[in-house]
């Protein structure tokens, strides 16, 4: 008789255990698939972005400003992510330009939401040609990861590095964290670091500052179709860039009080942009601040 009640209990205790598991499978399925639901709201909620902020950007062309700003780029260039346009890479840089300089600033971002590299090359390098930008950053490539083609993208980038001028930066791929798609993102880089260094033009280490970032950024500086980066993503982005543009702008861009018509002149022997308080070449800042721009919540890269 104790037997058979210790093989009752081990068949209670054996069905509970089941039990339990099945109700915490079934819980971990309902989980996922409000997890996925969630991304998926996001996802139509930053959709319904899209033109608001290329409406934004398109606006800011028409403005007047001292100095020119061209973007190339994707859906990141747009802001798409942040709780507004200017709270993307490109607006925070804008302000730190301003700041940095005292002048005014046009920006003509030519970005497109979900461009990659080879349509960059088709609809906006024809607008880029026509531009004499003071300051010109790219970063496009992401895109590309999702159905990605070696060879397509090295022909593209080379023909976006060719039609830069020497002082264009251009940005690396940010960090994806998650392994297969590191793969892919390491050819990109190699391939962007290799061309760039033939053109002689500066890489920016997005993907060294996103990565430093960790695994746990994804919750932190992520929006929340786990893709765009968020107010905070892009800040992030945006110091990425800092000590290379501050470096441009120290050699090539003089500041407003050295700019009017009473400013003395450039030193024999310097390029005219350079101030003649300042001598040239000047070594590249360790690390300055980016212009301080404040941040909101923001909804939660490119597409």
């Amino acid at each position: 008789m104790i037997t058979v009640n210790h093989r009752l209990r081990s068949l209670a205790l054996t069905a509970g255990t089941l039990a339990t598991a099945a109700g915490l499978g079934a819980a971990a399925v309902v989980n996922y698939r409000g997890f996925q639901r969630r991304i998926a709201e996001s996802s139509v909620i930053l959709n319904e972005t899209l033109p608001v902020h290329s409406l934004w950007w398109r606006a800011r062309a028409k403005d007047k400003g001292e100095l020119i700003y061209a973007v190339i780029g994707d859906s990141a260039a747009q802001g798409i992510g942040a709780s507004s346009p200017h709270r993307g890479y490109v607006g925070i840089l804008t302000d730190h330009i301003r700041l940095s300089t005292g002048r005014s600033v046009r920006v003509v971002n030519l970005s497109v939401s979900g461009a990659t590299v080879e349509m960059a090359v088709r609809d906006q390098l024809p607008t880029f040609a026509k531009l004499t930008p003071d300051i010109v950053t790219v970063a496009i490539g992401a895109n590309d990861i999702a159905l990605w083609d070696t060879a397509v993208f090295e022909a593209g980038i080379r023909q976006v590095c060719a039609a830069l001028p020497p002082h264009a930066l251009v940005a690396d791929l940010p960090c994806f964290h998650l392994p297969r798609n590191e793969r892919m993102v390491a050819v990109a880089n190699r391939i962007i670091r290799q061309v760039a260094a033939e053109y002689q033009l500066r890489v920016v280490p997005l993907h060294a500052t996103t990565k430093r970032l960790g695994l746990r950024s994804v919750a932190t500086h992520v929006a929340g179709d786990l893709f765009h980066p968020n107010n905070r993503g892009y800040r992030a982005w945006a110091e990425a860039f800092v000590p290379a543009l501050s470096a441009h702008l120290v050699r090539g861009i003089r500041p407003a009080d050295l700019a009017g018509p009473n400013a003395p002149n450039a030193p024999a022997g310097l390029p005219s942009a350079v101030p003649a308080s300042r001598p040239s070449p000047t070594p590249e800042p360790a690390s300055t601040p980016v212009a301080n721009t404040s941040e909101s919540g923001g909804v939660s890269g490119p597409s």
